[in-house]
């Protein structure tokens, strides 16, 4: 039961056993109240005669019988009202302080109200820090709810300052490490394509190559979780078997390359929001796709097609390592990499999955993942149709 409830029950519980209470005591006052009549009637009447006394007379024992059958006649009629007519009118009054206690309990628990609904659309941000910039900024007397509504305010500031310093860091750091990498990169290529340059100096050069276009994937990869967590200010139509049908034809000769077939089941699935941004989603999760596949038969498969409740879905399978159900959430975890697995096209910075997940909650969408039978995984990402 929710708390306006239980403090409604309460006020109504503890108004019904005082009036009962109250109810009761005023009819064992009442009832000692005619005890002490019946031996006021008796005392005038004289004391009981004796055996040897003479008899007495009629009059008086009729008397004294008449004032008993009208205290019994009272007590019924007093007993009746207070018992039977006070316990009818404490249901009433009962059934009126129940209806006075759910609206003092919903007064009360008005700012709370508040309170939790701003916490409810904060939690329900599609991403990470993106409502932190609301308040609750709650009015009234300076109690305790205000003073929790204040305390509220203030860790949402810190919050929203801390989550916005990580997201211009990462983008200004982001950037100021391509340009030494795109200068190194630069300068290696040009010692190993000298006229001069030894077997041993390719190679090497080889080898930088390779880390440093690493290192190129890892900041890019940074740069677009720190875009992709931003709000989407001009939002496009878009259809998700396009994208997915482009990004099929770049990662052909990877697929080929590391003997993995590339399959396609593309229906139209529009939606709305950023063409670079959802590439770059069905990209990472093609690319997993044929990174973590193993065996000469391996497979990726993509389909999109329109889902239910206006939604659209898009849905990457692929042959591969077993994966434990356990497993699969930490999956979207930056920087996170499975251990004990064949990696067809080199290592890659931990950041795929974690971007599909970014870009998909910055849509309004969500991505989730799941086992396949026989080894690998099933992405399937949700998002609104257009």
């Amino acid at each position: 039961m929710s708390l306006r409830i239980r403090l409604t029950l309460l006020y109504t519980g503890l108004f019904l056993v005082a009036g009962t209470v109250l109810l009761g005591t005023t009819y064992v006052l009442f009832d000692q109240q005619l005890a002490g009549m019946r031996s006021s009637v008796m005392l005038s009447s004289g004391p009981e005669p004796s055996a040897s006394a003479a008899p007495r007379l009629p009059n008086a024992e009729q008397a004294l019988h008449e004032a008993e059958a009208q205290r019994r006649q009272l007590r019924d009629a007093a007993g009746s009202s207070l018992l039977m007519q006070g316990a009818i009118a404490l249901g009433v009054v009962g059934a009126a302080a129940a209806g006075f206690g759910w609206l003092v309990a919903g007064r009360v628990l008005a700012p709370l109200q508040q309170v939790t609904a701003t916490a409810r659309r904060i939690a329900a941000a599609p991403a990470a820090g993106r409502g932190l910039h609301e308040r609750i900024e709650l009015e009234g007397p300076a109690d305790e709810v205000r003073e929790l509504a204040n305390a509220f305010d203030t860790m949402l500031e810190r919050l929203d300052r801390s989550f916005d310093g990580q997201r211009r860091f990462i983008a200004n750091a982001s950037h100021e490490l391509r340009t030494p990498l795109t200068v190194g990169r630069a300068l290696v290529e040009l010692a190993v394509n000298r006229r001069t340059a030894s077997a041993d100096t390719r190679r090497l050069g080889e080898d930088l190559l390779q880390i440093n276009e690493r290192h190129e994937r890892l900041i890019t990869g940074l740069l677009l979780l720190a875009t992709s967590e931003n709000a989407l200010t001009e939002p496009r139509p878009a259809d998700l078997a396009d994208v997915a049908a482009y990004v099929l034809a770049q990662c052909a000769d990877a697929a080929e390359a590391a003997g993995v077939r590339l399959e396609e089941e593309l229906a139209e699935a529009s939606t709305s929001g950023d063409a670079l941004l959802l590439e770059r989603l069905v990209h990472n999760l093609v690319e997993n796709g044929i990174r973590y596949n193993t065996g000469p038969d391996g497979w990726v498969r993509v389909c999109t097609r329109a889902g239910a409740d206006g939604r659209v879905e898009l849905e990457v399978s692929n042959t591969g390592p077993a994966v434990a159900p356990y497993e699969v959430p930490a999956l979207f975890e930056p920087f996170h990499r499975r251990t004990g697995e064949r990696r067809v096209t080199g290592g890659g910075a931990g950041l795929g999955l974690s971007i599909v997940r970014s870009v998909a909650a910055t849509h309004g969408g969500t991505a989730v993942a799941r086992p396949r039978a026989g080894g690998g995984l099933v992405v399937t990402v949700e998002l609104p149709a257009a």
